[in-house]
């Protein structure tokens, strides 16, 4: 009889569990929720948090509390994201290439499949940008001068091992170039460096293009159409290079988070990116919207893993 009773209890505690976790579903959410940024302050990660703060309390009622756990290029963050509460109320940014090649250079508290991510909502896609001035008005200007004088073509670029520092990596290999690359501590220090005349030209992002459109202008875009933003900006695809890249950006969850709220939560950021108004203001500042969900998570992050691995090899980041 203790058997039986102790057996039929924990069958009884079992349903309740999830009978339990169900209607908590249901519920979600119902309360704020917290949103970490693994960078610090003023960053494009957080800008787009920002932006995305009114959207998720007029659609759902209730508030994103924007934190910061900068360090490490986002390891910090990242490796204490699974000791965080699984409740669907404890969230953390994510980004790509970040999350695939951190882990892949050094010990730095998590692994790429560690990482559950629920969403990638958008990406700022890379461009080469010049000052105004520049002498190279075309980017096959800039082809052809690298062509005569290999290695004398500088371009500042955010980092190594990023997405700027790919896209110099890919770039080089199909134009059959060899630029220098000179890496900055993060798209400001960059971009104060093209302006400075320190290097000849950038590896930025569309929002290069957006903050500072008096002073630059950008060569082509790495993205399968033009942007809505820059229509006179030529793709790379249109002038002859497979180069479709930029900071890919997304949400995670912690592991202990239950599969029934990653799928309302994956829901949830995909009804904010298909707000007419969100999609404007994210436009107007030169990002690109996507629309990743959980479902196609994985298969997102193993294509991704594999060409910046490549590239990450082929440029000296990875052994």
């Amino acid at each position: 009889m203790k058997l039986l009773s102790k057996s039929f209890m924990a069958i009884a505690t079992a349903l309740l569990t999830v009978s339990a976790g169900g209607a908590y579903a249901a519920d979600y959410p119902d309360q704020q929720v917290n949103y970490v940024i693994p960078f610090g302050p003023g960053g494009e990660s957080d800008i787009t948090a920002r932006h995305q703060q009114p959207y998720f309390k007029k659609l759902f009622g209730q508030n994103l509390v924007i934190s910061y756990k900068p360090g490490g290029g986002g390891a910090v963050g990242w490796s204490q994201l699974n000791k965080m509460k699984g409740d669907g109320y404890n969230i953390m940014g994510i980004n790509l290439p970040h999350i695939i090649i951190k882990p892949r250079q050094k010990n730095v508290g998590f692994t790429t499949e560690d990482i559950v991510g629920v969403y990638i909502f958008h990406y700022t896609p890379d461009a080469i940008v010049v000052k105004n001035d520049s002498p190279f008005k075309t980017l096959q200007d800039l082809v052809d001068f690298a062509k005569k004088n290999p290695g004398q073509l500088t371009l500042s670029g955010s980092g190594k091992g990023t997405a700027n520092h790919l896209a110099q990596v890919n770039f080089d290999k199909q134009a059959g170039i060899k630029t220098t690359y000179v890496a900055f501590k993060g798209t400001g220090a960059a971009v104060q460096a093209l302006l400075g005349d320190q290097v000849k030209a950038e590896w930025g992002y569309t929002s290069v293009g957006a903050k500072h459109a008096e002073k630059v202008r950008m060569l082509a875009v790495a993205m399968d159409k033009r942007h809505p933003k820059f229509p006179d900006v030529p793709t790379f695809k249109e002038l002859g290079f497979d180069l479709v890249s930029g900071a890919y950006r997304g949400i995670a969850v912690p592991k202990s988070t239950p599969e029934d709220i990653r799928k309302k939560l994956s829901d949830a950021i995909g009804k904010i990116n298909a707000d007419p108004e969100f999609q404007k203001r994210m436009i107007n500042d030169g990002m690109a919207l996507l629309d990743v969900d959980y479902a196609g998570m994985k298969a997102f992050i193993d294509e991704k893993t594999k060409s910046y691995v490549e590239a990450a090899k082929a440029g000296g980041v990875l052994k």
